[in-house]
């Protein structure tokens, strides 16, 4: 007698096809998924860097635009700006302070410029708006230089300068003469622009000799 194999049901057949048909997937579905996720994470990092720019500039918002925010030194009373550096307050103002050149009969020149990087005039010589520009003899913060004293020779000069506006997108540099009373005595510039609302002082401690 021949045996034969029972033949596979139809059932059985649809079965098998369904499960394969469940665990194949298709190769359109699987890069969509892909793609869909590095849409995702892009979307994700860039709310992150949109969220970090609008604190950043609320957090300005706060301060005022008459802070300084220059790299290193802050420009304080405490962390003075040395020479040849530059003060720049948030508004787009930029205030640097030369090196000390010393002239044959004894005396100093240092230069001030001020560059407008601001969306408006710069009235540095307002009468309500006094105190651009100061000099004090000793370092930064030091109430009482004894034999430090260091004289400033062109006041006057240095307020016509600073009369007329600085057109927004220039700068203006004055000249300022100092006489110390032996070289090598420090003497602190202080530079106030003047602003609306409040500004910082920029403090630049230099040494003359």
């Amino acid at each position: 007698m021949i045996t034969r194999r029972p033949l596979p049901s139809v059932a059985g057949m649809d079965t098998e096809e369904a499960a394969a048909t469940a665990t194949d997937t298709p190769p359109v579905a699987s890069a969509r998924g892909f793609y869909g996720c590095v849409i995702a994470l892009i979307a994700f990092f860039t709310l992150i860097a949109l969220g970090a720019h609008a604190l950043t500039e609320f957090e300005k918002s706060l301060d005022g635009d008459g802070q300084m925010e220059q790299p290193g030194l802050s420009g304080s009373v405490s962390q003075p700006l040395g020479p040849g550096t530059t003060a720049r307050y948030e508004d787009g103002l930029w205030v640097t302070v030369g090196r000390p050149e010393r002239h044959d009969d004894g005396t100093y020149g240092v230069t001030v410029t001020f560059k407008n990087g601001t969306d408006e005039d710069l009235r540095l010589g307002d009468e309500e708006f006094s105190g651009t520009l100061d000099v004090q003899p000793g370092e930064s913060g030091q109430d009482y230089a004894p034999g430090d004293n260091v004289s400033w020779l062109n006041g006057d000069e240095v307020a016509s300068a600073l009369a007329p506006p600085v057109p927004e997108g220039e700068e203006r540099t004055v000249p300022v003469r100092l006489k110390p009373d032996r070289r090598g005595a420090p003497v602190t510039l202080e530079v106030t622009p003047p602003h609306s609302g409040y500004r910082e002082t920029a403090y630049f401690q230099l040494t003359l000799g």
